[in-house]
């Protein structure tokens, strides 16, 4: 039976908190790209953190990637569900940045980017997202016809999982420091608050693990 780790959102709170002083230290992003529906959540939170005296908050934009099926699902604290997710093989773009329009391409080039999303399982997704994002950004760039900085990306998850990767990132991003994971698990199966339907069932079962042996360990 696959282990399962449950975080709550004040678990989630916290480390977007302790996070936050490492990403403007190594990357201060001026946008930040949620990936869904996972890291809408941590995303906003980050911002809130991020904000520096006098300057406005980091505009937030979304993205939408899947990369899971539907099985029976095996949660007691999510029975009313039917489903639980699995770990699927195939990238499907939900949700896109709308790069139509001069004014959102504008946004994008030239700028640090912030990636955040809530877990680094096989890193397909974050491969997919990163390798997307950065053509569409040259695309506007040329569109532009602008000698502007070249963007640069960053990634910031919640959790890594410590397992062989079927994604692969730029090697400079890793290199520069640019990518971030507030805790290195093992391949347990990570129930987030926001796929709960029974939140105090949730929270319960999060406190029964941390009166245990918590499973988490900092990376």
């Amino acid at each position: 039976m696959v282990e399962k780790v449950y975080v709550t959102y004040n678990d989630v709170h916290k480390l977007c908190q302790e996070a936050a002083p490492k990403i403007l230290a190594q990357f201060k992003p001026q946008l930040i790209i949620a990936i869904g529906g996972g890291g809408y959540v941590p995303a906003r939170i980050l911002r809130s953190f991020l904000k520096q005296p006098g300057s406005p908050n980091i505009p937030i934009q979304a993205i939408g990637l899947s990369l899971y099926e539907q099985l029976p699902v095996t949660d007691n604290a999510n029975a009313g569900t039917g489903v639980v997710d699995q770990i699927g093989t195939k990238v499907t773009r939900t949700q896109w940045l709308d790069l139509s329009s001069l004014g959102e391409m504008q946004n994008l080039v030239g700028k640090r980017i912030l990636i955040v999303d809530e877990v680094d399982d096989t890193r397909t997704t974050l491969e997919y997202a990163v390798k997307e994002l950065e053509k569409d950004v040259e695309e506007a760039r040329q569109k532009l016809g602008t000698n502007t900085e070249k963007t640069e990306f960053s990634i910031f998850v919640l959790h890594n999982k410590d397992k062989k990767k079927k994604g692969v990132l730029p090697s400079n991003m890793m290199e520069e420091s640019r990518y971030l994971a507030a805790r290195t698990i093992g391949d347990e199966w990570i129930c987030y608050p926001w796929e709960a339907t029974d939140i105090d069932a949730h929270d319960e079962l999060a406190k029964k693990q941390l009166n245990g042996n918590g499973a988490v360990k900092a990376q």
